[in-house]
C-alpha cells in the first residue's frame, strides 16, 4: 500500500518529512517551494486515489500559480498542526 492510498498515512508522511527537512535546517520559504514543486509534480504525474487528493488536485488544476503556492504553504501547515 502506497502512502498515496490514505489520506492520513498521506498526512503522516508529509508531517515526518516536514520535521526532518526542519531538523535539517531549512527555512518555512524553502520548505513552502519544495511543497510548490511537490504539489506541482503530483497535479501533473500522479493520479488521485482518496477524495481529499482529488480535491487538490481539481483546486490546483484551476488555481493560479500563486493560489498554488498558496496551496501548498496551507499543506504544509495543516501538517505542522496535526503532526
Amino acid at each position: 500500500m502506497s502512502v498515496l492510498d490514505n489520506w492520513h498515512q498521506w498526512k503522516d508522511f508529509l508531517g515526518d518529512r516536514l520535521q526532518q527537512a526542519q531538523q535539517q535546517g531549512l527555512n518555512n520559504e524553502v520548505i513552502s517551494s519544495l511543497a510548490y514543486e511537490i504539489g506541482d509534480y503530483l497535479a501533473k504525474q500522479v493520479e488521485p486515489r482518496t477524495p481529499e487528493e482529488k480535491v487538490l488536485a481539481d483546486l490546483w488544476r484551476v488555481a493560479s500559480e500563486d493560489e498554488q503556492h498558496a496551496i501548498a504553504s496551507v499543506m504544509v501547515k495543516l501538517v505542522q498542526n496535526t503532526h
